[in-house]
């Protein structure tokens, strides 16, 4: 693979192989290519009845990605490297830069990273120590002394995860917000200064 070295970390390169093979892909024949080798085609023959596509285009795609180092081709028999694919992956996330910390500690920093995605809880921890570390993150949106009405509460809450009521109902039950008449309010939780 061009760009990176088998078993050494991130290189600059790195970042180029990954877009290097998404570029590849974003061709819809060589996709189809890479797709019926994967599910198994293990000849141009077979590749271009497996994606429905003409032999002489299978023939010239298969070409261009075994020359990317994604395909071998042995006459007319192609084999996809897949391992490929993950060796980049890889050396692209290594050179990537860190996310953000997410609090100064790192026990919670940790915690908020393995529910959090760009800004949106991916799912609500099951352990009820981690949950009180995302919920505590999440109610700093609300401001302490404000009343909120019912709907202004959802559309917080819609920007952080799909299931409002769920998430509504865990903030209310661990004290972090409170309830009265359809009206909120910030009850618990750090408050940044």
């Amino acid at each position: 693979m061009h760009g990176y070295r088998r078993g050494v970390g991130a290189e600059p390169g790195a970042d180029r192989a990954a877009g290097r093979i998404v570029g590849l892909l974003a061709d819809p024949v060589r996709l189809k290519v890479v797709a019926a080798l994967a599910l198994g085609a293990g000849t141009i023959v077979e590749v271009a009845r497996v994606a429905g596509l003409p032999l002489k285009d299978v023939a010239l795609a298969a070409r261009r990605l075994a020359r990317a180092g994604l395909v071998r081709r042995d006459g007319h028999v192609l084999t996809l490297l897949a391992e490929r694919f993950g060796e980049a992956a890889r050396a692209a996330a290594e050179g990537a830069p860190p996310p953000p910390a997410l609090s100064d500690d790192p026990a919670e920093d940790a915690v908020l990273q393995a529910f959090l995605r760009e800004g949106r809880l991916v799912s609500v921890p099951a352990q009820q120590s981690k949950r009180l570390v995302v919920l505590d993150h999440i109610v700093r949106v609300f401001e302490p002394g404000v009343r909120y009405p019912e709907r202004e509460v959802n559309a917080l809450l819609r920007a952080w995860y799909p299931d409002v009521a769920a998430l509504r109902r865990y903030l209310v039950d661990e004290g972090l917000l409170t309830r009265d008449a359809g009206v909120y309010w910030r009850s618990g939780g750090r408050v940044d200064l």
